[in-house]
């Protein structure tokens, strides 16, 4: 899900000024409880085309599986609103978790360059935790925490797990 062609995708996609498809932004509100969508909102517009691709992407695969997967899909990537970083400071961050390795990075902590690094590598868990304060859906919760484990790590229903990571990585 982190690979080199999803991350040049991600960059890429990030550079457009295209909003967000209208009727995409309300398709995802529509599906979101009210704490939810509040952290839709915090999410950058490049996070929130990424995720209603990847929504889109979900249903294509799996129909209506429900609306804690479409949360799923849709917030997977909601800790990232915590780092507050642009376009340019996403790809230090990620390059910086790539030299130093994710896992110590991402312990990081403070509030200069250095604690916001942290803040963006682990944006599982802080996604997590945010969700969890918006009384979202256990699966929404626990996607957001496991979508960068290896599928041999995940603790969702296979099938589901698959469409989501695929979604995220196409």
């Amino acid at each position: 899900m982190s690979g080199p062609i999803h991350l040049a995708r991600r960059f890429l996609g990030s550079l457009s000024p295209r909003p967000i498809d209208p009727a995409d932004d309300a398709w995802a509100r529509g599906l979101l409880n009210d704490g939810e969508a509040a952290l839709w909102k915090r999410m950058s517009l490049a996070d929130r085309k990424h995720a209603a691709g990847v929504a889109r992407e979900v249903e294509r695969d799996l129909g209506d599986p429900g609306r804690a997967v479409f949360a799923a899909a849709l917030l997977h990537d909601v800790g990232k609103v915590d780092a507050d970083f642009g376009t340019s400071g996403r790809v230090f961050a990620t390059i910086v978790g790539i030299v130093f390795g994710r896992d110590v990075a991402a312990g990081w902590t403070g509030d200069g360059l250095r604690g916001r690094i942290g803040r963006y590598l682990c944006h599982d868990q802080i996604g997590a935790e945010l969700l969890t304060s918006a009384d979202a859906d256990p699966l929404t919760i626990t996607w957001a925490r496991e979508h960068h484990l290896d599928d041999r790590r995940w603790s969702l229903d296979a099938d589901v797990a698959r469409a989501l990571a695929a979604a995220d990585d196409d």
